[in-house]
Order: structure tokens, then sequence, then C-alpha cells
């Protein structure tokens, strides 16, 4: 949704600076720094809030998550976060990894379980059975 959001918004942006130059007969100073200003801003927010959330997320150290029957634990150096399988929604299965959704419609929480970090196939499906036993694939 929020890529659509900025496609729009950028075309939006192309399109007035594109009808402000040909009404005008030749393009604007002002109007062309403002819109070279926009499309940077609208580009690099995505690249600009990943690498604060990496910096955010590398303070903690190295993370190591358990996934049980009674649900998920996510301990680094300085914190260790348990959640129960009943505070999930469900979960979205990609190629390389699980995502389990929070059941809070307030608050964008997830769990991201990386299928790289395991070691044979085995542990691949015994990771998708816990999940799929205890919530629902959205």
């Amino acid at each position: 949704m929020g890529l659509l959001l900025r496609g729009v918004f950028l075309a939006l942006w192309v399109g007035q600076w594109l009808v402000g130059t040909l009404n005008r007969g030749s393009a604007d100073v002002v109007s062309t720094a403002l819109f070279r200003f926009v499309v940077l801003v609208v580009g690099g927010c995505p690249r600009l809030q990943a690498a604060q959330v990496q910096r955010l997320v590398g303070r903690q150290g190295e993370y190591r998550t358990t996934v049980s029957p009674a649900g998920i634990t996510a301990r680094s150096d300085y914190s260790t976060l348990i959640q129960k399988w009943s505070v999930l929604r469900g979960y979205r299965e990609t190629r390389g990894r699980l995502v389990l959704l929070s059941r809070d419609p307030d608050i964008v929480c997830l769990e991201v379980l990386p299928k790289h970090a395991l070691s044979t196939a085995e542990d691949i499906d015994r990771l998708r059975a816990l999940p799929a036993r205890h919530t629902t694939r959205v």
C-alpha cells in the first residue's frame, strides 16, 4: 500500500510540474528545484527509515529466536520478548521466511523467522507446522 501511495504522490507531482512547465513554455527554477526535492525525499524515505531501524536493532546485539508450542521467545543481549500464540492473528510464508503478524490492529508488530537459519528441510517443515497449528495463514 505504501508503494502505491508513494507512486500516486510522485505521479501527481510529475503531472503538476509538467502542466506548469507546459503552461509557462519553460521550466521554472523554483518549481523544478521543489520537484527534485520531493522526488528525493519520497524516494529516499524508505531507505532512511530502514537505516534507522537497522541502527536501532544493531544496538541490541545478536538475536536468538526459539519457536515452541508455547509461543515465540526472542532473546538479545539486553532483552527477552515472549509472545504466546494467542497474541498473533496469523502468519504468511514467503520463499525465505515465515512472518507472524500481531492481533492488535493499532500496533504493527511482527516476528520474522528466516528459513535460512534452519539446517534441514525437516526443520523447515517442523517450523511451518507450529504456526499452522496455532494461528491461521493470511
